[in-house]
């Protein structure tokens, strides 16, 4: 009878395990029904919950755009690219952007500026000072004697107003108060995201002024183009179309110099991976810990946007493109990642595994007179774009 009864068990056990694995089966199928659901599952580590939050009195939440071949997360707080899905050369998503999974992890970061839009001058101004018509302003010093980004609280660090326009476009607008980090005057920004049906994140910055300040907008993504978590970034190839560099001293504030990379590790006029030379006995190195530099571009006449370069994650074989109407992109290496955050995925933000290509004006523009200008007036308007295009090598 036992026996009987163990056979009984084991039978309808069987069945059970059966029933299970072909729902399991048909589940896989209806997942990859289409494109979009296929998308939705590689981003289920994103929670919207954990980015439904109120800081400062003021609601923040995450945000999607997208097409049928690239999907952007972006939350409020800070106007944050938070998550990146593109095509790899296998034909699958993979996520190239770092991020957190929640608001309170941006919070507690030790690193404020993942995906951030930067403002009110991206970059760092020496000694925190510079002076607009015969009168001192001072910004709050964050890095050393200098400040960065727009000082102890720029705009990684504030509540953007977001406008969803349609599925792949994303406004953020933010009205930064008369001497807010001691800038002059009322300065009314708007940045629109949007994905293109050319597989580009675009970025439209836009900003005006009540009284004559300076403005220097950019978005300070943390790139692996192997994916998040895929390990370092050393052996990924760069290519960029810049004949010159703005050299720094020990604190990053640009000499003033305007030097050519030819012959030295600052020469990606012909691919190199970022690896191959990061390490030479080169002062500039020393001085950034590895590549933090400014690279200077150069504008054709009557044509506003330029092919920056390109990088190419050496496993997926994705390939980012870099378009601006900027004249200039800073190149960063992730020197100063020390692993001390975990990221969406679990994977630590360990040295070197992730860079950012930031396109900017020059660091410390307002204290370089030979550096293009970035001061705004009340009656003009600033205005630039700067696109990230991606394609795959199979």
């Amino acid at each position: 009878m036992k026996n009987a009864q163990l056979a009984a068990i084991l039978f309808f056990g069987l069945l059970l395990q059966t029933s299970c694995q072909k729902k399991e089966q048909a589940g896989t199928q209806e997942s990859n029904k289409s494109l979009s659901e296929n998308i939705n599952k590689q981003t289920i580590v994103l929670d919207s919950s954990n980015f439904a939050e109120e800081i400062e009195g003021k609601k923040v939440n995450l945000y999607w755009i997208k097409n049928a071949a690239i999907q952007a997360a972006f939350t409020n707080y800070g106007g944050r690219l938070v998550s990146l899905l593109v095509k790899n050369k296998d034909g699958e998503f993979i996520d190239v952007v770092v991020g957190f999974k929640s608001i309170k992890d941006y919070q507690s970061s030790t690193e404020p500026y993942f995906g951030a839009t930067i403002g009110r001058v991206g970059n760092r101004i020496a000694k925190g000072k510079f002076t607009l018509k015969g009168k001192e302003y001072s910004v709050p010093v964050n890095n050393g004697e200098n400040a960065l980004h727009g000082g102890t609280k720029g705009y990684q660090a504030v509540v953007w107003d977001a406008e969803k326009i349609n599925d792949q476009t994303l406004v953020f607008t933010y009205t930064s108060p008369d001497g807010e980090m001691g800038f002059p005057g009322n300065l009314k920004v708007k940045v629109t995201y949007s994905v293109t049906a050319d597989n580009e994140v675009r970025m439209e910055y836009e900003a005006t002024t009540d009284k004559t300040t300076v403005v220097n907008l950019t978005n300070h993504a943390f790139f692996n183009l192997n994916g998040e978590g895929n390990g370092s970034i050393l052996n990924h190839i760069v290519q960029f179309n810049a004949k010159e560099y703005t050299p720094v001293d020990k604190g990053l504030i640009p000499t003033g110099k305007i030097e050519t990379v030819i012959g030295t590790p600052f020469d990606f006029t012909s691919p190199h991976t970022i690896g191959e030379r990061i390490n030479s006995n080169n002062v500039q190195l020393e001085n950034g810990g590895g590549y933090d530099h400014n690279f200077v571009l150069k504008h054709s006449k009557g044509n506003s946007m330029i092919n920056a370069g390109s990088i190419t994650g050496d496993l997926s074989g994705v390939v980012m493109e870099v378009f601006t109407e900027e004249p200039g992109f800073q190149f960063y290496s992730g020197n100063f990642m020390q692993g001390k955050n975990t990221f969406k995925s679990g994977a630590k933000d360990s040295y070197r595994t992730a860079f950012a290509l930031e396109t900017q004006h020059f660091p410390d523009a307002p204290n370089q007179p030979d550096f293009p200008s970035i001061t705004l007036e009340p009656k003009s308007v600033y205005h630039t774009v700067s696109i990230y295009k991606f394609s795959n090598k199979h």
